[in-house]
């Protein structure tokens, strides 16, 4: 009788302190933009998806969170496709300040469209 209501006790233990624990707090917010690379190579929209992305950029700002890695590049790639050169070198550049280690790539797509290329 004893054994049974120490385990008892012990379940009901875990399952409060299981129950009070809270999830960690993310470092980005990565509102709609998974869904959003995935319905890009399903072939979705390059309009339906910039403004998808612009929703959920603000969304994040919203929250005072920051765009994960990659938002802003394809994002930028998003602009690029439907034509949009300026709004695509203001991503491809917010991407280079939000995380350095893009830097050698993006300044790559940037040099491309300085020449030309797509």
């Amino acid at each position: 009788m004893i054994k049974r209501a120490s385990l008892v006790l012990a379940l009901a233990g875990a399952a409060l302190l299981t129950g009070c624990a809270s999830a960690p707090k993310t470092l980005y917010g990565w509102d709609g933009y998974q869904p959003q690379v995935y319905q890009h190579f399903k072939g979705e929209s390059p309009d339906q998806q910039i403004a998808e992305m612009e929703t959920a950029l603000q969304a994040i700002s919203a929250k005072g969170a920051s765009a994960p890695p990659g938002f802003h590049a394809h994002l930028g790639m998003l602009y690029s496709i439907t034509g949009k050169q300026d709004q695509m070198v203001a991503q491809f550049e917010d991407e280079k300040k939000l995380f350095p280690e893009s830097a050698t790539y993006m300044n790559f797509l940037l040099a491309k469209v300085k020449k030309g290329e797509q």
